[in-house]
């Protein structure tokens, strides 16, 4: 009997290396895909107008038909909409560290950051790196490895792919409602951008979807508390899926 297919895809400026501790927690359980976003990693740079759609089909033919997609950050905004478009593909939905129906506060907030990435790149990562780590106990060689990522970045990709991570829940929240398969949502109590708010009110927008807020983490789950994680997802997918 072959394996369930675990599909992760990343958030904005990062690689598929952001799942190294979890995928080496879940590779005995599992045959995992980390397939980088257009204008991540090695992929061509995203041109500007770069849609959601776009990511999403970048990425879509590299997923099997029936995979557990989990979506991290931008990656979850791609996850919903393969869930809402290429049902076919899906058979069970993560989305990790996701904003959701942003409110206006949380719309100036985002848009502001993307101004400053716009301006200043450097400045911009570097505000990332205290949002997603300041407090937690993940090791210096690690952030440092996260922070190389994101200065790599083609600077015009970045911005790119960065607007559709700062406007795309507008356009998948009404969606939200389509996706008809089981579906969790979970995030950090202490994230300040995809807070346990919007983990909730994504939940609340998809039919069958449960929240789970790992307390005292932030943005980045997927380094800081991969076991957590890990454990989530496996809980879940047993449970909803029968895997």
């Amino acid at each position: 009997m072959s394996r369930p297919t675990l599909v992760l895809l990343h958030g904005v400026g990062l690689d598929h290396t952001v799942w190294e501790p979890l995928a080496a927690l879940l590779a005995d359980r599992f045959d995992i895909i980390t397939p980088d976003l257009p204008g991540h990693g090695a992929r061509p740079p995203a041109p500007a107008g770069v849609t959601l759609a776009d990511l999403a089909d970048g990425v879509a033919a590299e997923i099997p038909t029936g995979s557990h997609l989990v979506g991290f950050s931008l990656g979850a905004l791609v996850a919903q909409h393969l869930g809402v478009h290429r049902p076919e593909l899906v058979a069970s939905l993560t989305s990790v560290a996701s904003v959701c129906r942003r409110t206006p506060e949380e719309r100036v907030a985002v848009l502001a950051r993307l101004d400053t990435a716009a301006t200043d790149i450097a400045a911009s990562s570097a505000a990332s790196l205290r949002r997603w780590y300041d407090g937690t106990d993940v090791a210096p060689e690690q952030i440092a490895r996260t922070e190389a990522t994101l200065l790599a970045n083609d600077p015009d990709s970045f911005l790119n792919c960065y607007r559709v991570f700062a406007t795309a829940d507008a356009e998948i929240g009404p969606q939200l409602a389509l996706i008809d398969v089981p579906a969790l949502a979970i995030t950090g109590s202490d994230d300040p951008g995809s807070t346990p708010d919007m983990t909730r009110r994504l939940a609340a927008s998809i039919r069958d979807c449960e929240a789970v807020i790992i307390p005292g983490a932030r943005h980045m789950l997927p380094v800081q508390c991969p076991r957590e994680l890990a454990d989530a997802i496996t809980s879940f997918i047993g449970r909803s899926v029968h895997v």
